[in-house]
Order: structure tokens, then C-alpha cells, then sequence
């Protein structure tokens, strides 16, 4: 057998897209066995394959309903593809050669630099470390705060099971849920403990590894970078106008916010702003929120969660540099300056990058559902970006997507959790670095 040695040579991107891919595939073929649906029927294989692009990608929508479709075994699977999803699994991988304390190769910190969207190696075996400690400790807890609310309603063994997924999911911003009939947690849209104990894991989990890093060495170092600040700031401004946002727009809906208390209202109006962060969990009947909510809903995922999270979308380190940007322009200014810092032209010019390669994205899947599928079109953009932001929100149009949907779909997940630009590195040419520069050229804008 003739071995390409030049696997060896490949760039950390394609590796990364090339684990994810495996992971995918090896997970529609367990997906597709007898044992893991509950009839004992083999599940056809692109509906295998789409549900496991989605549990890796960390995402949500689904085809079937994992509560009623899957045997336990079946979503422990699935627990265990969203698990190795949202950490990626270089990190499990890192995990394991920890275990067995194996030194971790200079080609390997590259590969966990580019997992983590960092910009140099330094220290990242030791973030590596404190993402596994912080990550199982948040969901042990998301767990027995859900297992003690859900042992109220149903036996203790089967609470606890229930609030392991729900917690593991929900850090992982995978959206799955096993309460059936694609409820998510509409069951609990009044119950304080069940959306406060959710929005912390999503939130979390939003934040990335290294924000969380920082804030729990805030203590010992009396200050935050720079990544940091950005990205908690957004997030707290993207949450609190989200919530006042959907309050306005549904609170006289009376099969959305309509029928609910003021406490009612009011949680159910922070976790809708929270779960676009990509987490998919939903309170309220989405089918049954206003355009305008939908339309909303749809800019909150497509902004996504943070850099090196379990999240989606362009993230709100690209948003903030946009909007950095225009507020320059605006006032005649040359350069972004966030918290009294000069962003660099590489960054800004990364932002745009990834805006508009995301924006075409979302715009082409958006054109051939409308193709393929007999919905309107606000539904379909909704699932196309929910798809690219691997949010996993839906209104209903996924269960019925044709085979062309399907992969459609399929694929978006896929781009959006690796990334636009990851992808590009991946699947494109070695470029050169340039040995000369073109002279200046002055066109006219706007």
C-alpha cells in the first residue's frame, strides 16, 4: 500500500477540516446503526449524516426528533459528537496525550493555535488545560442545577440523565434537547432555575477560552486584555438590546410573550436575546414569532458568539471591529480605537474578509433553498443563517427539507463552524508571499 506522505505536510487548516470531516462521517455511520434508534430501524444515511454535521458542528437543527427517534444509546452518541464539536477535537486529543503525559509536538501546538483561533503558541498547552478543567466544571454544575429542577418532574436517574445532555449540549451551544415533539425547553419558559441555569451555560460557553481564562486569573492579575474587554462588552450590549428589542416586538403577541406574567416576559425575553449567541434552546414557539422578531433574530446570528467559543457566526470581535470602523469614519478619523487600543489594518481587513465572505454565504444557500424548498423566504433565511451561525433555531422547515436541502444545510453547518476563512486556507492554493507591491491607485467610495 502506497502511503501520500504529503498528508504529513498538510497545513494546520486542512487537517482541522479534514478531523472534523472524519468525526462527521464516523459519527452517521454509528448514527445510521440499528442500536442507536429507538424502533431498531437503520436510519437512512443522510438523514444519519446531517444529524451527526450537526451534533460535530455543534448546531442544532435537526431532521428527527432526538428525544422520541434515538435510543439512549444513540444520543449518548450524539452527546459525545457535540462534546467533541465544541471543544474540538484536538483538544480532546491534547486531553488524552495529557492523560498518558506525552510531550505535545511543535506540529501539534500549531494545530491547537489554529483550533483556538490564537495568534502565537505561546502558553496554549496550558490553555489547553484550563479549557478541560473549565469546561467539564460548567457543565457538572449546568448539570445538577437542571437534575434538581428535573427531579421534580420526573424519576432522579432519569433527571440526572437529562440535565447531563441538557448541560452538556447547551455549553457546547448545540441546541439538542430529548424532552420530545421538538419542545426544546418551552416546558419551563416560566421556571427561573431551568433559563437562568441555561443562559449561564450558554453564555459561558459563547465567551470563548480564553475570556474565560482571563477572568479567572482576573483575580491574581487585576486586569483583562484587550480581547476580553471587546468581547464582554459586546456580548452584555448585544444581550440587553436583544432582550428590549424582542420585548417590544412581542410583547403583545399573545402565542409568544402575550400569554406570559411580567416575570414570564421578561425571562423569556433575555433567553431569546442569549440562545441566538448560537446555543438553538428555545422557550417560546419560534413558527409563532413576528417577522420582525424573525428578521432580528436572524442579525443576532448571524453576529454570533466569540472567538474561540463553542459558538458560530462572523463573532462579535469581527461586529465590534465593523462598528469601530464606521464610528471612525464617521468622525473623519483614520484609525479604530477600542478601550484606548489601535486596532491593526490586518484585523480590520480579517473582519471584512469574514463579513462578506459569511454574507455571500448565507445569501447563496438562501437563493437555492428558495429553489429547492416551498417555503417563504424570511423561513428560509432564518434556517440558512441559523445553519452558517450553528445556532440551530428553527421554524419548522428543517424535518422537511429535500435531499438537495439536506446537503445544503449539511454543508453551511460545516463552513460555519470551522469558519469562512479556514475553509479558504484549507481548500485553497499555498500562496507566496508578495515580493513587490503595485503602485497606489485612488477610486471614488460611496
Amino acid at each position: 500500500m502506497k502511503v501520500d506522505f504529503n498528508v504529513l505536510k498538510w497545513s494546520p487548516p486542512r487537517i482541522l477540516v479534514s478531523g472534523f470531516a472524519l468525526i462527521i462521517l464516523l459519527g452517521a455511520l454509528l448514527l445510521s446503526m440499528p442500536f442507536a434508534s429507538a424502533s431498531g430501524e437503520r436510519m437512512p444515511f443522510i438523514d444519519a449524516l446531517f444529524t451527526a454535521t450537526s451534533a460535530t458542528c455543534v448546531t442544532g437543527l435537526v431532521v428527527v426528533d432526538t428525544g422520541t427517534y434515538f435510543s439512549v444509546a444513540g444520543q449518548v452518541i450524539l452527546m459525545c459528537l457535540f462534546q467533541l464539536g465544541g471543544l474540538g477535537f484536538m483538544t480532546m486529543a491534547t486531553l488524552v496525550a495529557l492523560v498518558l503525559r506525552k510531550k505535545i509536538s511543535l506540529r501539534e501546538r500549531l494545530l491547537l493555535q489554529e483550533a483556538m483561533n490564537q495568534s502565537s503558541m505561546e502558553g496554549i498547552v496550558k490553555l489547553i488545560r484550563r479549557v478541560i478543567i473549565y469546561s467539564l466544571s460548567i457543565e457538572l454544575i449546568g448539570a445538577a442545577l437542571f437534575a434538581s429542577r428535573f427531579a421534580l418532574d420526573m424519576p432522579l436517574g432519569k433527571a440526572i440523565y437529562f440535565g447531563v445532555f441538557h448541560a452538556v449540549s447547551l455549553f457546547n451551544n448545540a441546541g439538542f434537547d430529548i424532552f420530545g415533539n421538538y419542545r426544546s425547553l418551552t416546558l419551563y419558559v416560566n421556571d427561573a432555575v431551568v433559563n437562568l441555569a441555561a443562559m449561564l451555560l450558554i453564555i459561558t460557553g459563547g465567551l470563548g477560552f480564553v475570556v474565560m481564562s482571563d477572568l479567572m486569573e482576573y483575580r491574581k492579575n487585576k486586569r483583562l486584555s484587550l480581547h476580553s474587554k471587546v468581547v464582554l462588552s459586546m456580548t452584555g450590549t448585544l444581550i440587553a438590546v436583544g432582550a428590549i428589542v424582542i420585548f417590544i416586538f412581542e410583547f403583545s403577541n399573545a402565542k409568544t410573550l402575550g400569554s406570559l406574567d411580567w416575570g414570564g416576559k421578561l425571562l423569556a425575553s433575555f433567553f431569546q436575546s442569549v440562545t441566538p449567541r448560537t446555543a438553538g434552546a428555545n422557550t417560546l414557539d419560534y413558527t409563532q414569532l413576528r417577522q420582525a422578531t424573525m428578521f432580528f433574530t436572524i442579525i443576532l446570528m448571524f453576529i454570533g458568539a466569540s472567538p474561540g467559543s463553542t459558538g458560530g457566526g462572523i463573532k462579535t470581535t469581527t461586529f465590534a471591529t465593523l462598528v469601530g470602523a464606521v464610528i471612525a469614519m464617521i468622525r473623519g478619523r483614520e484609525d479604530i480605537v477600542l478601550f484606548r487600543y489601535r486596532l491593526g489594518k490586518d484585523r480590520i481587513f480579517k473582519a471584512l474578509t469574514i463579513t462578506l465572505i459569511s454574507l455571500l454565504l448565507v445569501i447563496i444557500v438562501t437563493m437555492i433553498l428558495s429553489m429547492t424548498e416551498e417555503r417563504a423566504f424570511i423561513e428560509l433565511l432564518f434556517e440558512a443563517t441559523s445553519a452558517f451561525g450553528t445556532v440551530g433555531l428553527s421554524v419548522g422547515v428543517t424535518p422537511d427539507l429535500s435531499i438537495v436541502g439536506k446537503i445544503v444545510i449539511s454543508l453551511t453547518m460545516f463552513a460555519g463552524r470551522l469558519g469562512p476563512l479556514t475553509l479558504a486556507y484549507a481548500l485553497g492554493p499555498r500562496t507566496e508571499k508578495e515580493l513587490y507591491r503595485h503602485p497606489e491607485g485612488k477610486i471614488t467610495i460611496g
